[in-house]
């Protein structure tokens, strides 16, 4: 199996080192990891700072892919912070760096970071996730560098009050931007673990991804610390079976390799 979204402490929200993480998951077996650390331009909290040295973090991915050639094979990626007036700053960075993988995440809508719940001040949930969904489409619009699309309904995990909404009419407006493209979404196990239904997207969301003719999607644990590398990953891959999907995507220098699911 393969674990296409793991921090390490390259990230600003992550203490565990690589080679901490790499050994957790030679332990449980996996073939194929991918390194996918957070670049958040002007992220609205500023007790964090979501950037770090490329330079550092492209000579540590070659050090372990090197240490580790002959156990586990190693990706370089991202996880960009999306936000529409931040377009042009990640396409700067694209044509600066070389990436296997580059999720694209949205952390932060009006300028205003979901943690916290600020963006939720004066608003119904139903309007928040609105917004959250119509910017995510501008964004999926306008900018295209980008390999799969993260957690992609993220906005529930800071809500404890769920929508009367499923919004499907906007995501598949979202998806009809990013299938031509050869763009794809990943199934981001974290929500388990973070007391949600499942994973994100829900089963729901993966259903209407297959229905407009999806088939690109990873599968990631948004692992922080080793003890979650790989997680809930069994009962994630019987849902992508039981939904129709055929394959596992992962990556290499920006283009997608499929794998068969049935080998999981």
């Amino acid at each position: 199996m393969f674990d296409y979204h793991i921090h390490s402490n390259f990230s600003a929200d992550c203490d565990t080192a690589m080679e901490t993480t790499i050994q957790k998951a030679i332990d449980l077996g996996l073939e194929e990891i991918c390194f996918t650390e957070h670049i958040d331009y002007d992220y609205p909290d500023k007790d964090w700072i979501f950037e770090f040295d490329l330079a550092a973090y492209d000579k540590k991915i070659k050090e372990m892919q090197k240490a580790y050639q002959d156990k586990i094979r190693i990706k370089k990626g991202i996880e960009i912070g999306v936000q529409p007036y931040l377009l042009d700053r990640y396409e700067e960075l694209m044509k600066e760096e070389l990436f296997d993988f580059v999720i694209c995440s949205m952390h932060s809508t009006e300028k205003k970071d979901l943690h916290s719940g600020n963006f939720f001040k004066g608003k119904t949930v139903d309007k928040a996730y609105q917004i959250y969904y119509e910017e995510l489409l501008d964004c999926v619009k306008r900018y295209k560098e980008f390999s799969i699309l993260g957690h992609i309904d993220l906005v529930k995990r800071y809500t404890k009050e769920r929508s009367t909404s499923n919004f499907h009419e906007i995501i598949s407006e979202i998806f009809r931007e990013i299938i031509p493209a050869g763009k794809g979404i990943e199934l981001n196990t974290s929500g388990y673990r973070y007391g949600l239904e499942g994973g994100m997207p829900s089963a729901d969301i993966l259903s209407l991804y297959k229905e407009c003719g999806g088939e690109i999607i990873t599968i990631g644990s948004d692992s922080h610390v080793e003890t979650t590398v790989a997680y809930q990953f069994k009962d994630s891959i019987e849902l992508l079976k039981s939904i129709g999907f055929k394959y596992i995507a992962t990556y290499n220098n920006g283009k997608p390799i499929f794998h068969s699911i049935e080998k999981f």
